[in-house]
C-alpha cells in the first residue's frame, strides 16, 4: 500500500490524518456541484436557447419579403381569414406545412388575447429562434457522433459564432427551418449507420426519413441533399418494385408539389424573372 493511500484510507499502523482527497476522488452523490444534476446535452440547450431567444431580439431589420409573404402573411390569413397571398400560393406551388407552424401559434395567441402588434411581430421570431436551439444542439451531437466531443464544440462554437447565421436562423423563412430539419435528420440517419458508439434507439431511420421528408415538403430544393439518402435507402429494400407502386400509385406524380414547382420554374421560363444568361457566354 503506498503511503498516500495509507495516509488518505488510514491503517492500523497509520492515524487517519483526514486529508482532503483530490477532486476526481470526492464522491460524486455528496459533493457534486449543482450543475452536474443537469446533463450536459440539456445545459447546451439552455445556453442556446438563451442566446437564440436573445439573436431574435437584436435582429431587427429585414432583407427577404419571403420572410412575410411565404410565411406570416400566409399564416396570418389561415388564422385571421384576410390577407395577401401572392401568385406562389394561388398556384399551388408551395406547401402549407411551413407558414402553419406559425399559423397554430397565432391560434394560440388570439385564444390568449395576445394578439396585438408588438405580440405579432416577435413571437413568430421567438418561435423560430427556439426551433433554431434545437438544431444548435443537434449540430453539437452530430458532431460528436463523427468526430469527437472536442470537435463537436468547436462546431458548436463556429455555429454561434457564425454571422450569417446569426442573422438568418432567428428570421421566419423555410430555409431556417430547411436547416434545423436537415441537421436533425442526418443525426439520426449517420446515427443508423452504425457510426455512432453510444446507443441508438431503433427508430433512428424513420426518424430520419420522416424529417427528411418534412425538409423536402417544405422546400423542394432539399432534395438536392437528400437524395443520396433516399437512393441509398432504396437500394437495401428487397421488394423495391411493389414499394415504389405503394408510395406512388395512390398518390399521382402530378399531385407531387415538388413536381410542380419544377414545371412552374423550367416550364413557364419563371426562373427568368430573376435571372437569364447563354450558357456559352462568358458574362
Amino acid at each position: 500500500m503506498s503511503l498516500r493511500r495509507q495516509l488518505f484510507m488510514g491503517t492500523s499502523k497509520t492515524k487517519n490524518l483526514n486529508l482532503k482527497p483530490r477532486k476526481h476522488q470526492r464522491d460524486k452523490k455528496g459533493e457534486a456541484p449543482y450543475y452536474a444534476f443537469f446533463s450536459l446535452e440539456k445545459r447546451i440547450f439552455t445556453f442556446c436557447l438563451a442566446f437564440r431567444a436573445l439573436n431574435s431580439l437584436l435582429v431587427q431589420t429585414y432583407f427577404n419579403p419571403d420572410e412575410h409573404w411565404q410565411a406570416l402573411e400566409v399564416a396570418h390569413q389561415m388564422v385571421f381569414g384576410y390577407g395577401h397571398l401572392t401568385w406562389e400560393w394561388k398556384k399551388g406551388i408551395r406547401s402549407y406545412l411551413h407558414p402553419l407552424v406559425f399559423a397554430l401559434l397565432y391560434k394560440v395567441m388570439a385564444f390568449l388575447q395576445l394578439d396585438t402588434p408588438w405580440f405579432m411581430m416577435k413571437a413568430p421570431r421567438f418561435l423560430q429562434s427556439m426551433i433554431s436551439s434545437v438544431g444548435d444542439l443537434y449540430l453539437y451531437k452530430l458532431s460528436r457522433i463523427v468526430f469527437s466531443d472536442r470537435v463537436a464544440k468547436f462546431a458548436l462554437f463556429s455555429q454561434l459564432s457564425n454571422w450569417f447565421m446569426f442573422f438568418c436562423m432567428p428570421r421566419t423563412l423555410s430555409n431556417s427551418l430547411e436547416t434545423v430539419l436537415t441537421i436533425i435528420g442526418l443525426y439520426y440517419w449517420i446515427s443508423f449507420l452504425g457510426i455512432s458508439k453510444h446507443y441508438v434507439p431503433s427508430t433512428s431511420r424513420k426518424m430520419a426519413l420522416l424529417l427528411s421528408a418534412l425538409a423536402c415538403a417544405i422546400r423542394p430544393t432539399s432534395a438536392i441533399i437528400w437524395l443520396y439518402v433516399g437512393i441509398f435507402d432504396l437500394l437495401g429494400i428487397q421488394k423495391k418494385l411493389r414499394f415504389l407502386l405503394l408510395e406512388v400509385l395512390f398518390i399521382g406524380f402530378d399531385s407531387w408539389r415538388s413536381c410542380k414547382t419544377l414545371d412552374e420554374n423550367l416550364g413557364s421560363l419563371m426562373g427568368c424573372f430573376y435571372f437569364s444568361n447563354i450558357y456559352h457566354s462568358n458574362d
